[in-house]
């Protein structure tokens, strides 16, 4: 049993980055919520990570909403240990978290464990540079040919982590973010 992360694009026409962990870390690009739902049928992942916004933010009935909320609990956990990150309510932000949802109801619907995830925090918190392929190889010991699935790559890293103790939910009444625990 292994681990399964997704770099989620907003939209099936962009790359989504994928990677599992199992004996080693094999990062592979795909598009399509199919290609992902097939990945995951093949794999059959332990623990499946998406790195997009899984919930929205309390008070909120759906992300069209324009009601003053842009910030979930978590978020603002995420901001008080320094993480920079985009609003779940601006622009693409906003189809990323529609697919995100969906792709989660999908994915638990066929019986699988899917937590959020995010690599900006994950690359923060573990000293790596943020979006630099070469490094994150390196650290991570695998080969992704992007930056998607480098992204992808420390996101199962991050679910490793977390199997091992070493990673946290940082939660709210509207949602979590798994992380690796801060040092």
């Amino acid at each position: 049993m292994g681990f399964l992360s997704i770099d989620l694009a907003a939209d099936e026409k962009n790359t989504t980055g994928m990677a599992v962990l199992e004996k080693g870390t094999t990062t592979f690009s795909v598009h399509s919520d199919r290609e992902i739902l097939e990945a995951a049928e093949k794999y059959r992942p332990e623990l499946v990570g998406i790195d997009a916004p899984l919930s929205l933010p309390y008070g909120r009935k759906d992300i069209s909403e324009r009601n003053g909320r842009h910030f979930r609990e978590c978020d603002l956990e995420l901001r008080k240990l320094g993480i920079r990150f985009f609003p779940i309510t601006i622009g693409g932000m906003r189809r990323l978290t529609r697919r995100g949802m969906k792709l989660k109801e999908m994915l638990e619907g066929r019986g699988y464990r899917v937590v959020e995830i995010f690599p900006g925090a994950s690359f923060d918190l573990l000293g790596i540079e943020r979006k630099h392929v070469v490094k994150a190889n390196e650290f991570l010991g695998c080969k992704a040919s992007n930056v998607h699935e480098s992204d992808a790559a420390i996101g199962a890293y991050t679910l490793f982590l977390y199997s091992k103790g070493k990673a946290e939910f940082l939660s709210g009444k509207d949602g979590e973010i798994l992380v690796p625990s801060p040092a």
